[in-house]
């Protein structure tokens, strides 16, 4: 059998745009030879896959997945991206996605990590994605991931503007620990992910959030209760008033409950834990479908006019 040396697989890679390891196995099954290798790149539909990874994946689904265990829980959310929202309607597109979520209840929270674990069939979820894209015909990527786990108490999720069972365009998780009913614990969990759905908060306590963002709404406000006029004197107490103002607007703990605004989560807390026992909320996570993604925006109008010369 011919080397495979390293030469020849960035060789195929660069011919063939498709990954490292899928190069040298397709040199490999091909005995070193450079054109058989890459017509079996291209009848595994992987060449066809390369070729679609430069386009904009925005749209997709985000999905969930919840397991109870011995006395506690563990969960997952996973943001898979493609190309239209026409796909997310794809019955293959959302098994794929579920599949994905699956597989994160058991690796860490690592994309890399999510493609190398199997499905229930022993296909490696990577795998899996590169071969819708070719069936497809959509580029397609595992995005980001969560999981939390929680030895006692309960992980509420919930899935906004959802599509089908756990798969939607916004993703959350909210884990709460506590030795009472893990049924009720889940629900109440279930409602305060409904409500950082809403609010999308930035931290679960004033001492979570990130100090930097919080020395620049200082700066800015300062700043602003001087262009205000403000005495110097009481800029300070001023700001502080206002920082506290912006605590309860992005610190989950101190927001107001969107199903009672007279109550805070941190009260919401308290009450439930009268009955359930003492809870707390030890992580949460949002995923927004296309978060932070710049998308393609295509004006038909325009391009009709370039090609009419303006006519």
């Amino acid at each position: 059998m011919a080397e495979i040396t390293a030469a020849l697989v960035k060789e195929l890679r660069e011919k063939s745009g498709v990954g490292m390891m899928d190069c040298k196995r397709a040199l490999q099954e091909n005995d070193g030879d450079m054109q058989a290798a890459i017509d079996w790149l291209r009848a595994k539909g992987l060449s066809k896959a390369a070729k679609k990874a430069d386009r904009a994946a925005a749209e997709g689904l985000v999905a969930i997945a919840v397991r109870a265990e011995a006395g506690g829980m563990t969960a997952s959310a996973v943001e898979l991206n493609a190309e239209t929202d026409f796909v997310a309607r794809n019955e293959l597109f959302q098994n794929a996605a579920r599949a994905a979520a699956h597989a994160a209840l058991d690796v860490q929270p690592d994309v890399a990590a999510i493609n190398e674990a199997k499905t229930p069939d022993g296909e490696k979820i990577g795998d899996m994605i590169t071969n819708l894209i070719a069936t497809i015909g959509e580029n397609m990527v595992l995005r980001r991931s969560a999981r939390f786990q929680v030895s006692k108490g309960a992980i509420g999720a919930y899935v906004h503007n959802a599509v089908a069972p756990q798969l939607g365009k916004i993703g959350v998780l909210v884990a709460i620990e506590g030795e009472g009913n893990q049924a009720q614990i889940a629900e109440l969990g279930r409602k305060i992910a409904m409500h950082v759905a809403a609010t999308a908060p930035l931290s679960i306590s004033p001492d979570d959030l990130d100090q930097e963002a919080v020395e620049r709404e200082r700066a800015v406000l300062t700043e602003k209760a001087r262009e205000e006029g403000r005495p110097d004197n009481m800029i300070a107490k001023i700001v502080d008033g206002q920082i506290a103002k912006f605590q309860r607007e992005v610190v989950l703990l101190r927001q107001s409950f969107v199903m009672n605004p007279d109550q805070s989560i941190e009260q919401l807390l308290a009450d439930a834990g009268k009955d359930l026992g003492p809870l707390t909320i030890t992580g949460f996570v949002r995923l927004a479908l296309g978060e932070g993604v710049e998308k393609k925006t295509d004006d038909f109008a325009a391009e009709v006019a370039s090609m009419t010369g303006g006519q």
